[in-house]
């Protein structure tokens, strides 16, 4: 407690404002040693050595490689027929991956569905499960054809966009983390 250091006080005392103005000196001794040391810690921050290293500019986008790039269509139908290989082709592993994943998926899923309709019709079941069967097969081919056709249109329009600079950037600043954006934009 503050009561603590002023000599003459019990502990236990409550020592308000007007006590410091009866002591001589009373905001000193108290408020001295604080003061002092935010001085001493103002003054060794302001004796640092302030000037900063110039910050490198950031580096240039090379055009890209354009031989390498894969075209359009071959993107398109690598990846129809393989859904995913067009993603790999152009270096978008997960996303191949993915649509590899959801090909496996739905292949064995319509797999098992023609499997259970064979059995079903094998034991000769009623009509009304053989056709729900039917539909459910239905069902698994069509999810399956359109991971094709979408695994095709996603490759095609990312075989456009392989050459797409990047719109945001980031770097270390001086004094934390900054980010630029940059619109890349052309005047005829």
């Amino acid at each position: 407690m503050i009561s603590d250091y002023l000599p003459g006080r019990a502990p236990s005392t409550f020592v308000g404002p007007s006590h410091f103005q009866s002591v001589p000196g009373g905001y000193l001794k108290i408020l001295g040693p604080v003061l002092a040391g935010q001085l001493l810690t103002a003054g060794l921050a302001w004796s640092q050595d302030t000037t900063s290293r110039p910050v490198p500019p950031l580096p240039r986008a090379q055009p890209a490689d354009t031989s390498r790039l894969l075209k359009p269509l071959p993107a398109f139908f690598s990846s129809a027929l393989v859904p995913g290989l067009g993603q790999a082709l152009l270096d978008r592993k997960l996303t191949g991956a993915l649509f590899m994943a959801w090909e496996g998926v739905t292949l064995g899923m319509t797999l098992k569905a023609g499997s259970e309709l064979r059995y079903l019709e094998r034991i000769e079941a009623d009509s009304s499960r053989l056709e729900q069967k039917r539909q459910e097969q239905q069902d698994w081919l069509v999810l399956l054809v359109f991971n094709h056709v979408f695994a095709g249109l996603e490759a095609f329009v990312s075989s456009h966009l392989q050459d797409f600079p990047s719109d945001v950037r980031l770097r270390a600043a001086p004094r934390g983390l900054g980010f630029q954006a940059t619109v890349p934009f052309r005047v005829p």
